[in-house]
């Protein structure tokens, strides 16, 4: 039977997550690694990199990560909880303020905050990837296939002509951390 203190924890932790995404999921990533892992202690710092590295892998948006969490710290409840609490929130103040937003088409306004957004949102991936990277990057490996893999996506469309599915860095990554870590 699930504890029904978890099962609020759990739609608190993540209904609060879905109100900070701005900009997207990533943006989130350092908040959900210190509430599931530092205050809550519901996850170690290698499964969240291993719930997160299956999310970015697994077909569909890489935040439904949330339910593998949810399910981890309370079973089917969790996962359902989890779900609800990380997209009904942001859902419904999406759908506000894209009204909201519309209503203002053409004001000054509404360019000012949007140019001002985008640097926030850039800021907060940025923190989102290195959060992620604290706890994939362990060794001299991991390095050497992180930065191998970013200068492929970031400079391999200007060196072979073309753009390579990230799917085959994934695979190969994969591979060669399987092979070089076993």
């Amino acid at each position: 039977m699930n504890n029904p203190h978890t099962d609020l924890s759990v739609l608190g932790v993540f209904s609060l997550l879905s109100l900070l995404a701005i900009g997207g999921g990533t943006a989130v990533l350092p908040e959900m690694k210190a509430l599931t892992i530092d205050a809550h202690h519901w996850l170690t710092d290698s499964q969240f990199r291993d719930i997160y590295s299956l999310g970015q892998v697994a077909p569909g948006p890489n935040m439904l990560m949330v339910i593998v969490i949810g399910y981890h710290v309370a079973g089917t409840l969790g996962a359902f909880l989890a779900f609800t609490g990380f997209f009904l929130p942001a859902s419904v103040l999406a759908l506000g303020s894209s009204r909201l937003w519309n209503h203002f088409d053409g004001s000054p306004w509404r360019l000012a905050l949007q140019m001002a957004l985008a640097p926030i949102v850039v800021g907060l991936m940025a923190a989102g990837t290195v959060a992620v990277a604290r706890t994939a990057i362990t060794g001299t490996e991991t390095t050497l296939i992180a930065v191998a893999v970013f200068v492929l996506v970031y400079f391999g469309p200007k060196m072979i002509g073309k753009k390579v599915n990230p799917a085959l860095y994934i695979f190969a990554g994969g591979l060669l951390g399987y092979l070089t870590l076993n």
